[in-house]
């Protein structure tokens, strides 16, 4: 900094040199003041020149001289922070040593305070949640119980109700089968030939007699008993061969049977000629629509049966007969509102108003259910209720011990962090695994 300092002088005393040389030749001096001031000048050069190696000289032997103080000082400095740092290093282990037994003391006596609270807390909890859940099942197995021998106690009279009625038609089926029996003995007893059932129903009597038994073997085999009545008598004095008791808006219908067979057979007897064939179709249509009319007059009966009744075909042959060919005759009884059937079709007439009727039955019964399962509803409301509590004990259990194996954790990770010499300036609370310090000095006050 010097040196430039006396360079910069020494260009301004040079400049103004320069200057006054310049304003000398301004005012026209002559030669000889210019060579005497031209030596001056290079005399104050060179003494200019003498001065500047001399300070150089005197400033490279000063700056020699304050580097080896500072370098004595500083190599003074260095071994003072040597022993410093040492000295330090050496209360820092003792501190550190003393730092880790005390805490370790804390840790050891924290930890065994919380582990045996958290362990009884939890089995506290357990046993509660035990008692409540036997009691709640006790209860549950009590009220599922009643209610169990409640609905076997009504299953078990509807089954007897039911073996008692199926009895009953086992009973009667016997009882025809006996008549039966003894019919077809009567019969064999009368005759030594090989009767054909054509023949056997050549008689007006007989077929009528075979479509009542088979009539009424359908009907009993599908229906309760009292939901029929076979040769049942009306108000008006006419007696049908079943009556079909079904609920309203049915109501009352009779079935009928009608057997038109003479006719139907001419119809095929291939010994007949054209002519007579033709005229035993038609007489056979006449048949069977006066059939239809008699059992339209007679048990259609207003305010007392309903709107319509069944004429029972006992033979599948002439049923199918009248519904491939002779379409008129059926819309002819369904105009009069008969309902032309065969055995095949009266099972399943039969089976709707058993369906009809069973349905009817279990409407009575519904606000008995109803009431069964409101009581039964109520019960699984409080075991749910119930259930929800329990969960939660069972959940606050599992949140406490995730809690406790997380304190755990941490303390594991501290200690291991001291076993390296890693311990830093943390908090105590920390330290301890603990959510702040205010968590710290409740566990000390405890």
């Amino acid at each position: 900094m010097i040196q430039i300092i006396i360079l910069v002088t020494a260009i301004a005393i040079f400049l103004l040199l320069l200057w006054q040389v310049w304003r000398n030749s301004q005012l026209d001096q002559n030669s000889l003041i210019l060579q005497q001031l031209e030596e001056k000048h290079r005399a104050m050069l060179l003494d200019f020149n003498d001065g500047l190696n001399k300070l150089g000289d005197r400033l490279s032997a000063s700056s020699n001289d304050s580097s080896e103080r500072l370098r004595t000082s500083v190599a003074i400095e260095l071994q003072a922070t040597r022993d410093t740092m040492q000295a330090l290093q050496l209360a820092q282990n003792s501190s550190l040593a003393l730092t880790r037994e005390t805490v370790l003391e804390k840790l050891h006596t924290t930890l065994a305070e919380q582990g045996k609270a958290e362990q009884e807390l939890i089995q506290s909890t357990m046993r509660n949640a035990t008692v409540q859940l036997v009691s709640t099942i006790d209860n549950l197995a009590k009220a599922v119980d009643g209610r169990l021998e409640l609905i076997g106690g009504k299953v078990s009279e509807r089954l007897d109700e039911g073996f008692k009625k199926t009895n009953q038609t086992f009973i009667d089926v016997m009882a025809r089968l006996a008549t039966i029996d003894e019919a077809q003995k009567k019969i064999d007893g009368l005759t030594t030939n090989v009767v054909s059932l054509q023949e056997l129903l050549g008689d007006k009597r007989s077929r009528g007699a075979f479509g009542e038994v088979q009539l009424e073997a359908l009907v009993r085999n599908v229906l309760p008993v009292n939901s029929f009545a076979m040769q049942h008598t009306f108000e008006n004095g006419t007696r049908a061969d079943c009556a079909l008791f079904l609920p309203d808006p049915t109501g009352t219908v009779a079935v009928d049977s009608k057997f038109p067979l003479e006719n139907y057979h001419r119809m095929f007897n291939s010994k007949l000629s054209d002519a007579e064939q033709l005229s035993a179709e038609k007489q056979f249509k006449l048949d069977v629509k006066k059939h239809v009319d008699d059992i339209a007059n007679k048990y259609i009966i207003s305010n007392v049966t309903s709107d319509g009744a069944v004429m029972f075909i006992p033979a599948e042959a002439v049923f199918a007969e009248l519904h491939a060919y002779h379409a008129d005759v059926i819309e002819y009884a369904m105009n009069k509102r008969v309902w032309v059937v065969s055995p095949t079709t009266l099972m399943a007439v039969l089976n709707t108003a058993r369906a009809v009727l069973k349905d009817v039955e279990t409407r009575k019964q519904v606000h008995v259910i109803k009431e069964e399962l409101g009581k039964l509803s109520k019960d699984f409301g409080r075991f749910d209720l119930r259930m929800k509590k329990l969960a939660d004990n069972i959940r606050q259990a599992h949140e406490n011990a995730q809690d406790v194996h997380i304190s755990s954790q941490k303390i594991s990770q501290r200690f291991a962090q001291i076993e390296r010499v890693e311990l830093t300036k943390v908090p105590a609370a920390e330290l301890l695994g603990l959510d702040d310090e205010s968590d710290f000095l409740d566990d000390n006050k405890d």
